[in-house]
């Protein structure tokens, strides 16, 4: 049977520069270095189950506080009370702006939790070998980089109402504790995903 991958013919690539090099003999291949960088060489990354599941629970824990505490306080006349995330979206909603409520909905709510188990997902079918497609596997590692530009929404909405609503005495927009949680949330999902070695899903072909 002819090797159809690279890590079958003993080539490996560069994580700092991408050069694809030839490994050495199983016994040196714990010195192997990138003959361009020569930075350390693996056909995989290391620890890379480990590192996204401590991420992705990390990301998980976090999520409660993002979604309990107080993410924003609009003051109007000296009157104003605090809002979650989901107590924001309700009145976005009441207030006939429903499709700004569901934007906010779909990237503070359902893109965190989605990005989280979908990750979740992929490590179980690499840690347990679970009979998925390998392509759909790949597809939806490809959909969790996709979406993950798209998370800070939330944040990004708040920095704006900040910045626009200068009104002194009369509106103020302050943001709360959950703020700070849920980008700890964003940034610690698309460390997860980085850390994520797609190539194991791969690997499970040649293993069946």
């Amino acid at each position: 049977m002819q090797p159809t991958t690279a890590k079958q013919q003993g080539l490996a690539r560069c994580k700092q520069c991408a050069l694809l090099s030839a490994m050495p003999s199983r016994q040196q291949q714990s010195q192997a270095l990138c003959p361009r960088c020569h930075s350390p060489l693996h056909f995989r990354r290391h620890h890379s189950l480990q590192r996204s599941l401590a991420l992705c629970i990390a990301a998980a824990l976090l999520l409660i506080p993002a979604n309990v505490l107080t993410i924003m306080t609009v003051v109007n006349l000296g009157q104003g009370a605090p809002d979650t995330i989901m107590s924001g979206i309700v009145r976005l909603w009441q207030a006939d702006l429903r499709a700004i409520a569901a934007v906010v909905f779909i990237a503070s709510i359902l893109v965190p939790i989605i990005k989280i188990v979908a990750l979740l997902l992929l490590m179980m079918v690499v840690q347990f070998r679970l009979p998925l497609s390998k392509s759909q596997c790949t597809a939806l590692y490809r959909f969790v980089h996709l979406i993950g530009r798209w998370s800070m929404l939330d944040l990004f909405m708040i920095s704006i109402l900040i910045t626009v609503v200068s009104l002194g005495n009369i509106a103020t927009v302050d943001t709360g504790p959950a703020a700070t949680a849920f980008a700890a949330v964003v940034v610690l999902t698309i460390l997860a995903a980085n850390s994520f070695d797609p190539r194991l899903i791969w690997d499970l072909e040649h293993h069946d």
